[in-house]
């Protein structure tokens, strides 16, 4: 895939994937972020440091693909390579727990039961998606080097030190 295709992609997966998953479905159980900010001491910037640092490492993530990759976090349009670069050093499913983290940073922000809730409903499914699909297509299609990077690299709750595979 050419570097302007990857690029594009990337970026319209971006919109329609996480820009749904952590932005308009929390949008529209915070009444349109219209919630009062949370009264609980600390609450509001623990949860507006969370969902700042999870943006960046959500668009490095991004760009990765693109970059690295040559291709998008998208399953109809994936990477020429295996991503394993940058942030993908500390954990194997960076985008998942930045999306995560940016929910729960917004269910900080408002205090919000029904956002949170959501934050529970959406590790299940994209752990699901993970182990059901997205482990075994990559295996599939990246065979021994992705068998190294997963037995090193953890999935879901980053390594402190990159591996250096």
């Amino acid at each position: 895939m050419r570097a302007f295709s990857a690029i594009a992609g990337t970026g319209l997966f971006l919109i329609a994937a996480p820009g749904v998953v952590a932005g308009l479905i929390p949008w529209l159980l915070s009444d349109r972020w219209g919630l009062p900010w949370s009264p609980v001491p600390g609450f509001v910037p623990v949860g507006g440091v969370l969902v700042a640092a999870a943006i960046a490492v959500l668009l490095h993530a991004f760009a990765r693909f693109a970059l690295e990759g040559m291709g998008t976090p998208a399953p109809v349009a994936p990477t020429e390579r295996l991503v394993i670069g940058g942030v993908y050093r500390h954990v194997r499913n960076p985008m998942y727990v930045a999306v995560l983290s940016i929910i729960l940073g917004q269910a900080l922000l408002f205090s919000s039961w029904s956002i949170a809730i959501y934050a529970v409903i959406a590790a299940a499914t994209m752990a699901t998606f993970v182990k059901l699909y997205e482990e075994p297509t990559l295996a599939d299609r990246y065979g021994g080097e992705y068998e190294t990077y997963r037995r090193n690299v953890p999935g879901w709750l980053p390594r402190l030190t990159p591996w250096r595979g």
